[in-house]
């Protein structure tokens, strides 16, 4: 079964949707490279669609009804928004879920060193990545760091226009045979992913090396002295953010490619960008949360989650209580309040776990079975499984919840496909997808197919992105 290239149904109202759509995309992965950026955008977008605050509700004491719409978010790394319907939510939820976090380059809490007249940062990798690919890359500085007064200074260098950027550097091919006899997983290894931050010093005037040789207030450029690189670079910090060299201890700082997203290919059908494992979902999953109609029978849904990329952990990931404490919030104030109601509505609901897949990649083909390999272009894609060999760590959803899908698919014309993440044996991968149905829900992995998955920048089909869209509004509307 081949499925149709979705480019081929559209017409120009089709297309100008489409385009416009990928645009607005294209802003937000180029502007929200980190999961709190996201977050803090999809926040404001929803309260200017009307959502508004559930700690607020809650606070107040405000009933909720059928129509209202609320959000809450976790540390201010996850997000849930909630369109009520007119149906009781004991009788379950259509539910989109994905994840905002993405493979990057961490800073370490004790990250600056100089060697050599350099100014560096040490990092650790964060997610999947292969590591040769990160270095000679231009790099922005995203993230936070809070000080010990309480006050969170916003990190952001790199990706505005007259920003300086960071890299990693690496060793010249002339000198890098033995580097090139090392398997792909040792050509640079994960504490050689250093971050080149500086290389002038810090100058110490004539005033202050006097007061150093003579032990006053000088002495404090000692180390200065021993280390000026470094120093310049403390300087510069201190002069644009106020913060220390012990305020990285409690820091979140991630080092992502820097540059915008842009369109790929003559015909620009395609973007590239960082991030789109899974923004892609992420985005068109929020889009479709906010533009639900006001009517809508079941209760709309959609969780954007952090930590997917290292298992769904921590207070912010889908592992956590705040998908099942939020949902226990909204059915009181409801008027549903209590543990079985709860329990029934989790157990009732539907849910689209909304991941990437990998895109047949013809230079790649020998990992990919191609009867059950997803195409770019060809319209959203659904994954059964998932998992590794065996269908390890996969949820396996249930044939007549696989018809229902189809069924709301095909009835709004959303082009889509079926996949398996490669060949059996050639590797695997997980979702989400297996938390949520513990509860006993329907879920199923769906998602963009996606090329060079991982990697720092990704490639996705503006039609698919499309579709994703279509498909998950018509889930939310009549699943």
């Amino acid at each position: 079964m081949e499925h149709e290239v979705a480019w081929k149904k559209y017409d120009e109202v089709d297309l100008e949707a489409l385009e416009g759509l990928a645009s607005n995309y294209i802003d937000f992965i180029s502007e929200n490279k980190t999961e709190r950026r996201c977050a803090a955008t999809a926040i404001r977008m929803a309260e200017k669609a009307g959502y508004v605050s559930l700690a607020d509700a809650v606070r107040e004491g405000r009933a909720l009804s059928a129509g209202d719409k609320v959000w809450a978010h976790s540390h201010g790394k996850a997000l849930i928004l909630v369109q009520l319907g007119s149906n009781p939510l004991s009788e379950g939820m259509n539910i989109l879920g994905a994840h905002i976090d993405s493979p990057r380059l961490d800073l370490k809490q004790n990250p600056l060193y100089e060697s050599n007249g350099f100014a560096l940062l040490d990092t650790h990798y964060y997610g999947g990545i292969k590591n040769y690919q990160w270095v000679t890359l231009p790099l922005a500085m995203h993230g936070v760091l809070a000080k010990k007064d309480g006050t969170v200074v916003d990190i952001n260098v790199g990706d505005d226009e007259g920003d300086p950027v960071f890299c990693v550097s690496d060793l010249l091919i002339h000198l890098a045979s033995q580097q090139m006899d090392k398997k792909g997983n040792k050509i640079v290894e994960g504490e050689d992913l250093d971050i080149l931050i500086g290389n002038r010093p810090l100058s110490i005037d004539g005033e202050d090396a006097e007061r150093e040789a003579t032990g006053g207030e000088g002495a404090k450029n000692k180390d200065a002295a021993k280390e000026p690189v470094k120093a310049f670079a403390l300087k510069l910090l201190a002069d644009k953010y106020g913060i220390e060299e012990a305020d990285f201890l409690s820091a979140e700082i991630e080092m992502v490619p820097a540059g915008r997203a842009r369109e790929l290919g003559f015909d620009r059908s395609m973007v590239i960008g960082y991030g789109q494992d899974d923004r892609v979902c992420a985005y068109t999953s929020l889009i479709a949360q906010l533009e639900a109609p006001a009517d809508l029978a079941k209760t709309a849904v959609t969780v954007l989650v952090d930590k997917e990329e290292i298992g769904s952990v921590g207070a912010t990931g889908m592992a956590s209580n705040f998908f099942e404490n939020t949902i226990a919030e909204i059915m009181e104030l409801a008027g549903e309040g209590g543990m079985l109601p709860l329990r029934r509505a989790l157990s009732a609901s539907s849910m689209l776990s909304s991941d990437v897949s990998a895109g047949f990649d013809p230079a790649y083909a020998s990992v990919f079975e191609p009867k059950n390999a997803a195409f770019l272009g060809r319209g959203l894609v659904f994954n059964k499984y998932t998992g590794a060999r065996g269908k390890s760590g996969s949820n396996d959803a249930s044939a007549e919840y696989v018809a229902r899908v189809r069924r709301v698919m095909d009835d709004a014309g959303v082009s889509f496909q079926t996949a398996e993440l490669g060949k059996v044996d050639a590797g695997g991968g997980g979702t989400i997808a297996y938390l949520p149905a513990k509860y006993g829900m329907d879920v199923i992995d769906s998602g963009v197919a996606v090329l060079s998955m991982h990697a720092p920048w990704e490639v996705t089909s503006k039609a698919d992105i499309y579709e994703a869209y279509k498909g998950y509004l018509a889930f939310l509307k009549n699943a």
